[in-house]
Formats: C-alpha cells, structure tokens, sequence
C-alpha cells in the first residue's frame, strides 16, 4: 500500500497530522508534511505505508477536507 499527497491541494487544516503520525505540521507554510516522501510531481509527494500504519494511512486521507490524499493498494487501485 502507498500514499499520495498533493500538497498543492491542502489548506492546512492539518486533519492528517491528528490521524496518522507520518504526517507533520509546517506553521509557515500553513500545510502538512508527509515525513520520508519522495516528490514524485510538483507538490505531489508518495511514500509505501507500513502495514502497522495501513489504517491510519485511511483515517488520514479521509479525514482530509479537500482529498489532497489518496491511498492506493499494491495493485494501484485507489482505496481512499
């Protein structure tokens, strides 16, 4: 399982920081950081989920308020 985020797309409510701790809070740019992420795009960052962080990757992306995060299962099919 992998994680995206669009770090373009977030408003900073930082929802994701509360829901899963590979998520931190950047004040000064008022968006999130998803901690050991590659930059894949511009602003778009992917990292593998553990499989202990499988849920809390899930509770994360669907807490988000503007769906800046997906999650995607091995296969590449998005599940969130």
């Amino acid at each position: 399982m992998w994680i995206e985020y669009d770090r373009d797309t977030c408003i900073g409510m930082f929802q994701c920081v509360a829901e899963w701790d590979a998520f931190e809070r950047d004040e000064d740019a008022g968006k999130a950081v998803l901690v050991d992420a590659e930059e894949t795009d511009e602003d778009l960052f992917v990292r593998e989920v553990p499989e202990d962080a499988e849920l809390d990757a899930k509770f994360a992306a669907r807490a988000c308020p503007v769906d800046a995060i997906r999650v995607y299962d091995d296969d590449g099919e998005q599940i969130v």
